[in-house]
């Protein structure tokens, strides 16, 4: 019996000690020392921060802009973990890899945030460039990690930045997963958001067990969700896993060909410095070489003034075995200037709409200005629901095939067209409008 105990003894120490061998080698550092605010500054808004209890409380401040309580030092690749209670009506973010230069629009905090969202709209754990870019990954993209979010309790956020990639976790969840070049090193700061509202004052925002990593950083196992790639034409190692694949090389007109062609055009689409630009010289539409069912479509677009152009999908073949040019449209336009922004019904041939069936929810907020690069996508599941997103925001939602949308079909331009857009797979179409738009980092992912 005693020599049982004894083995039990030694195999718990051994056990001890392999867990404390194994915390060692992460190597945490505490950011916050539980008594004061030593290691921190404050930046921009007034808001107050003090320590309470071994938590550091953020209070909001009446008709003061953001505050910020940022660390003295920088971090490039760095394992960050936390702990938060924030109010229920109050909105929050960790900022990393931020800056607050003096030429910056006087000093204010812009970088990386992890949001903290306690509202309806559920994007916690979602990636806002912060007086900068604006959202690069809100959960839109992403909904099972709408749900990790718990509302009024304490919460644990996850931050991994190694190289160009930035994970992030909420209760263990992933939420969400960026590849971008912008900046790779900055200050870490808590948020206080600014508010303008009496009733909103002294709303209260807890952190505490505030941890990072420096060192011998091991990311976590690929997690398979939604990878959002800001590179151009490029592929992420989680992303090849994922089965995206490339629809443009961003060197030549591989895996295309023009619509009613056998071969890609030799006039009207130009490919150089990795654009694929139709110029508006009566080239013809242009589809992909493969047809597609259930997909996740990827695509940057920058239009010119007035432009009109379109991503169609499920365009099916004709009796000759070439593309008859009639599928699904994601419509892509100048809603200020060009005319048939005017046209359809409700606004059905906006931004992102589904054209001339469904209106787009955000047609002009999600939309950048003339001239930058906006991100669209375009979900279609199995069971033929479809999404349509811009920037990151879910803007159309409809199900092919369902009384509701045969009555769209039915009261569109489409209503002659025997099962207008329900075919089983087809080509993806870019559209010849003859006008000059871009595009590049076109992606698809079969589901």
């Amino acid at each position: 019996m005693r020599r049982i105990a004894l083995s039990a003894l030694c195999m718990g120490w051994v056990l001890l000690l392999a867990a404390q061998g194994k915390h060692g080698k992460e190597n945490w550092t505490s950011l916050f020392n539980g008594k004061d605010l030593t290691g921190w500054r404050q930046l921009n808004g007034q808001a107050k921060y003090e320590v309470k209890n071994g938590v550091i409380v953020g209070t909001t401040v009446l008709n003061q802009p953001n505050s910020f309580l940022a660390t003295d030092k920088d971090y490039d690749d760095f394992i960050l973990e936390l702990d938060y209670k924030v109010d229920p009506n109050m909105n929050s973010g960790i900022q990393f890899r931020s800056e607050s230069k003096p030429e910056y629009d006087n000093g204010r905090v812009h970088g990386y945030q992890m949001e903290i969202d306690p509202s309806t709209r559920a994007w916690s754990g979602g990636i806002y460039d912060e007086a900068r870019r604006g959202w690069l990954y809100p959960l839109e993209y992403n909904d099972a990690a709408k749900t990790a979010f718990h509302n009024g309790q304490w919460n644990h956020y996850r931050i991994e930045c190694i190289g160009k990639t930035v994970r992030t976790w909420v209760n263990g969840i992933p939420a969400a997963e960026l590849v971008d070049t912008l900046a790779t090193k900055g200050f870490i700061a808590l948020q206080v958001h600014g508010i303008g509202k009496q009733e909103e004052e002294g709303r209260q925002i807890q952190w505490k067990n505030i941890r990072i990593q420096t060192t011998n950083l091991k990311p976590s196992k690929t997690s398979g969700i939604f990878v959002a790639n800001f590179g151009v034409n490029q592929l992420s190692e989680a992303e090849k896993k994922n089965g995206v694949k490339l629809l443009f090389n961003g060197v030549n007109g591989d895996g295309w060909h023009g619509a009613k062609q056998e071969t890609f055009p030799k006039k009207g689409w130009q490919i150089e410095n990795g654009i694929l630009s139709v110029m508006g010289d009566s080239g013809g539409d242009i589809v992909t070489n493969e047809m597609y069912g259930a997909f996740e479509l990827q695509f940057e677009f920058r239009l010119t003034d007035s432009a009109n152009s379109g991503v169609k999908y499920f365009v099916a073949d004709n009796e000759n075995h070439l593309s008859s040019g009639l599928g699904l449209e994601y419509q892509i336009l100048d809603n200020d200037k060009h005319p048939d922004a005017k046209m359809g019904v409700v606004g059905n041939r906006t931004m992102a709409s589904l054209y001339d069936l469904i209106p787009s929810l955000k047609p002009n907020a999600a939309q950048k200005e003339i001239g930058e690069w906006n991100r669209g996508m375009i979900r279609v599941y199995r069971n033929n629901k479809v999404e349509h997103f811009i920037n990151g925001y879910k803007v159309v939602e409809y199900t092919r095939g369902n009384p509701i949308y045969n009555a769209l079909v039915a009261r569109s331009k489409f209503a002659d067209k025997a099962n207008f857009g329900m075919a089983e797979k087809g080509r993806i179409l870019l559209q010849d409008h003859h006008d000059h738009v871009d595009f590049r980092s076109i992606k698809i992912k079969e589901l």
